[in-house]
């Protein structure tokens, strides 16, 4: 079987270019101005370019789109479409007929000359796929990660290249979004954002689109609000303060619950703050969502489901260890942070054969793990056999890890949980997921209301309505 080879960036500009059909407006401002370049270079723009637009000083950007709060945003990127849309079809009216219009526009930092920054950008197309079609739309968050900015630039044109072809002549939504990257290294950039919505694309799920992200490795990370929207994390989350609990939710069960409620009013107390001002972040890595048949589609929106039915936010990442996860959310935000997680995660922590890939090992780990803005709210677990609860007090490590066990704990960068239903202690999410699946009663009482509610309006996690 013959395999198709991935078209060059100049070969998708031309090929667009030369599609008499595809017409419209390029607005660029900020830092990104390459993408109208590549389709002038490779010739036949008249084809395709009905005007170019860049703004660079701030003051003639809000005079052409209104003020914003932030200049690099998804709101203005929206206003840019727009905009340039409301222009292409008062001014070009008269070419409705025969014309697929489009608006491309991008707002982007890169990085400044001291390189202490982060380079991003949102990306927009608003774009119709039949002459006197509806309108759908795409949009994109990139974060660049080349060391220059004339490289960010670069993989900024090739970026743009992609969306403007892919919109015009991908109709698969998956193979769109997976070719935002064609001729672009993995390591030169992130897309942590991808939203496909229109009257053509009402069938698209984007939290599945979300998770493709992540598992083809385009993202490491990505985001939902409770009701499903996606959602940027930086954006979502810049300034905030963070309470992330870890886990697979298969389902939600009463324990899940004490875990955020407990670790939550500990969080509160410590960092003297008001339960308004912090973000509470449900956690499903690609791990927990994976079983041996790999992930299901199905599974992985019945989880997102209950939890938005709870009022969580969920975030998905390919952050398999803590202080990977520690890294990444400090990078999104100067608040404080807590990860709530069980005391057999935090025993986990301290087996230095997690760390043998480190040349610092397990004191690189924590280096990152233990940052200032950090604290771990540990949940006790149940001992059947003595019928009490195993808390840091009753952890054994290994008498060299002792020292740094006690200075953590001291310091308070580790800190105990008391919970009050000490019943709930032996719930097991695997134990309600098989009475929820072999038909047996009494499930209902160890999860929340909301969440047997759903179960069993929805069917989830198959189960079967008795009679």
């Amino acid at each position: 079987m013959e395999l198709t080879r991935t078209p060059s960036t100049k070969e998708k500009a031309l090929a667009v270019n030369l599609d008499q059909t595809v017409y419209g407006s390029f607005a660029e401002i900020g830092a990104g101005q390459e993408t109208a370049a590549n389709f002038f270079k490779v010739g036949s723009a008249s084809g395709t370019i009905a005007k170019t637009m860049s703004a660079y000083d701030m003051k003639f950007s809000d005079e052409i789109y209104g003020k914003s709060k932030r200049y690099v945003s998804e709101e203005r990127v929206m206003k840019m479409l727009d905009h340039e849309m409301d222009l292409i079809l008062e001014r070009l009216a008269e070419r409705a007929n025969a014309t697929k219009f489009f608006v491309f526009a991008n707002t982007i930092e890169t990085l400044n000359y001291h390189k202490t920054n982060q380079g991003h950008g949102w990306i927009g197309m608003r774009f119709q796929t039949e002459p006197n079609g509806p309108m759908d739309e795409c949009v994109i968050h990139v974060l660049l990660y080349d060391n220059d900015s004339s490289l960010q630039q670069q993989a900024l044109g090739i970026l743009g290249v992609n969306l403007v072809y892919g919109c015009s002549f991908l109709s698969d939504p998956e193979e769109l979004m997976l070719s935002l990257t064609d001729n672009l290294a993995s390591d030169r950039i992130e897309i942590d954002f991808f939203r496909l919505r229109g009257p053509n694309f009402a069938h698209v799920d984007n939290r599945l689109m979300a998770l493709k992200l992540v598992k083809t490795g385009i993202s490491r990370a990505t985001m939902f609000d409770a009701d499903g929207t996606v959602l940027q994390p930086q954006e979502a989350l810049y300034k905030k303060n963070i309470l992330i609990l870890r886990g697979r939710f298969r389902p939600v069960t009463l324990v899940n619950m004490d875990m955020l409620r407990v670790g939550l009013e500990a969080f509160m107390h410590d960092e003297q703050m008001e339960e308004d001002s912090i973000v509470r972040i449900s956690e499903l890595t690609l791990h927990g969502l994976t079983d041996e048949s790999g992930i299901d589609d199905k599974d992985f929106l019945q989880r997102v489901d209950i939890l938005g039915s709870l009022g969580q936010k969920v975030l998905i990442s390919d952050y398999r260890r803590y202080y990977s996860l520690a890294g990444y959310i400090s990078q999104l935000t100067k608040g404080k942070i807590g990860i709530v997680l069980g005391i057999k995660s935090l025993h986990q922590l301290f087996d230095e054969s997690y760390y043998r890939d480190l040349h610092g090992g397990i004191l690189e780990a924590f280096g990152a793990l233990f940052k200032s803005n950090i604290r771990l709210y540990v949940f006790p677990s149940y001992q059947p056999e003595s019928k009490s609860m195993f808390t840091l007090k009753d952890m054994d490590l290994p008498s060299h890890l002792d020292n740094l066990y006690q200075f953590l704990c001291e310091t308070k960068q580790i800190v105990d949980l008391h919970p009050t239903n000490i019943e709930h202690l032996a719930i097991y999410s695997d134990n309600v997921l098989t009475m929820i699946k072999n038909g047996e009663s009494g499930w209902e009482k160890l999860v929340p209301s909301e969440v047997s509610e759903a179960i069993k309006s929805k069917s989830l996690f198959d189960y079967q309505q008795t009679e």
